[in-house]
């Protein structure tokens, strides 16, 4: 069984960022977004100064000083290699949303990091009683599997979404 990461969040973030559930780079590096092709640091680099060149504490820093939180809809599951479309359905237990949103209540956005976090999100977790008001958006993914955009246009279509909400 595969288990996901803690949140990076602090409790006045504002902007959550989730993902469906960590891949093999990222878990064997204990960081998220670890793959060196996955545009998720590229992207940060450049809305809040979290680029892939800096140590990953520092990142992690930058993201939280932004009120940027990254998280997983998903705790575990299994699944054989990186790709979502991997994960076996049966196995697949979502993190604890409802505890989140009551400890980070300044969360206003989530941004969804691909569509399949998006749709297990929606099926296996919300209801407006979550957390009323909180607006949600699906991002292009930022895996290289997506291969559908190239970085330019993935970065283009994220700083456009994320920009104006930040300090």
């Amino acid at each position: 069984m595969l288990v996901a990461f803690p949140p990076i969040a602090r409790a006045d973030a504002r902007l959550l960022i989730l993902g469906s559930m960590p891949g093999e780079a990222s878990l064997d590096a204990a960081q998220y977004y670890a793959h060196p092709r996955n545009a998720f640091w590229p992207i940060m680099g450049e809305l809040c100064g979290a680029s892939p060149a800096l140590p990953y504490a520092e990142r992690i820093a930058r993201l939280q000083a932004a009120g940027i939180a990254v998280w997983d809809v998903l705790a575990q599951c299994e699944r054989l290699g990186s790709l979502d479309t991997a994960i076996a359905a049966d196995t697949a237990q979502p993190n604890d949303f409802a505890a989140f949103f009551a400890t980070h209540p300044a969360i206003s956005h989530v941004f969804f990091n691909g569509s399949f976090a998006e749709t297990c999100f929606r099926r296996r977790i919300w209801t407006a009683a979550l957390k009323p008001g909180l607006v949600m958006q699906r991002l292009p993914s930022t895996s290289p599997a997506h291969a559908g955009r190239s970085l330019a246009q993935k970065q283009t279509v994220w700083l456009e979404a994320l920009q104006a909400l930040l300090p």
